[in-house]
């Protein structure tokens, strides 16, 4: 169960200076450095670390090719595809995850949007209602998330506990100002 979003403070990375001495010299730094500083991409040959974030179409890393595995998924939520995030450690060496929610994420408080799903389901996949409908009932609660910063802090815990060896980062991508803030706890 994740702390309360009280004990949560966003972290503006507006410098080099604003990135904690313990993320120094990680891809987290260097993630944070090319997406918010529009540092000069380095040429990789190896992935640094994956990044999971949800699959919305607003938000668009600036991040060099070859830099990292990246799994785009509604609400950043990977539960029941953990593999993709073994295959990277397991294939790929990685030993550094960036867990990325954003603000106004649209699989926050989803219930509120079933007629607008089901009805473009209805229009756009040919479903009847009911199908739509059955749909809707059997996925939207898998998927919905009360909070974005709650879910990607607990999302991080629950990665950690699975994979001891690896660091999870929580990071949220304001889209007011298409910049990523590092969610640390107090």
């Amino acid at each position: 169960m994740p702390k309360p979003t009280s004990r949560y403070e966003l972290k503006e990375i507006s410098s080099e200076a604003d990135i904690p001495q313990h993320l120094i010299n990680s891809p987290y730094a260097d993630l944070l450095k090319y997406h918010n500083l529009q540092s000069n991409f380095k040429d990789y040959d190896n992935p640094q670390l994956a990044i999971v974030m949800c699959m919305d179409n607003r938000k668009q890393l600036n991040i060099p090719n070859k830099f990292a595995y990246i799994l785009r998924t509604a609400g950043a939520r990977i539960t029941g595809s953990e593999f993709k995030i073994s295959f990277a450690i397991g294939f790929g060496d990685i030993k550094h995850v960036a867990l990325i929610g954003h603000t106004n994420c649209g699989m926050v408080n989803l219930t509120s949007k079933k007629e607008k799903i089901v009805q473009g389901l209805i229009e756009n996949a040919g479903w009847s209602k009911e199908q739509a409908e059955n749909h809707f009932i059997s996925f939207a609660p898998f998927f919905e998330i009360e909070n974005e910063t709650d879910f990607v802090v607990s999302e991080s815990y629950r990665l950690k506990e699975k994979y001891p060896k690896v660091s999870f980062v929580p990071i949220l991508y304001k889209l007011e100002d298409n910049k990523l803030y590092l969610i640390e706890t107090q």
